[in-house]
């Protein structure tokens, strides 16, 4: 079990990139949030096993529509309590 801090850079508001990274998180039992961020980035923290979240990372990644330029990452302690995965606004 992993969690994971992230900052997504590019062509990544406006083109659906929360709801597609929600329902990707629903399938891969990843629990979290993602939110928009006033600078045109998205702010993502997911939590689930390091092959899932490699999932769902990558078919975000391959998205035509979405154009991820750069993602900063950094791991975090797993919240054990956390059982869901949200869109913050």
């Amino acid at each position: 079990m992993e969690r994971i801090h992230y900052l997504f850079h590019g062509r990544v508001q406006g083109v659906g990139f929360r709801i597609t990274l929600y329902q990707q998180a629903i399938k891969y039992h990843i629990t979290g949030w993602v939110k928009n961020l006033s600078n045109g980035d998205v702010e993502a923290c997911l939590q689930g096993s390091k092959e899932n979240i490699d999932k769902a990372i990558a078919y975000m990644q391959s998205i035509r529509y979405i154009k991820i330029e750069n993602i900063y990452q950094e791991n975090l302690d797993v919240l054990e309590s956390e059982k869901s995965f949200e869109m913050k606004y």
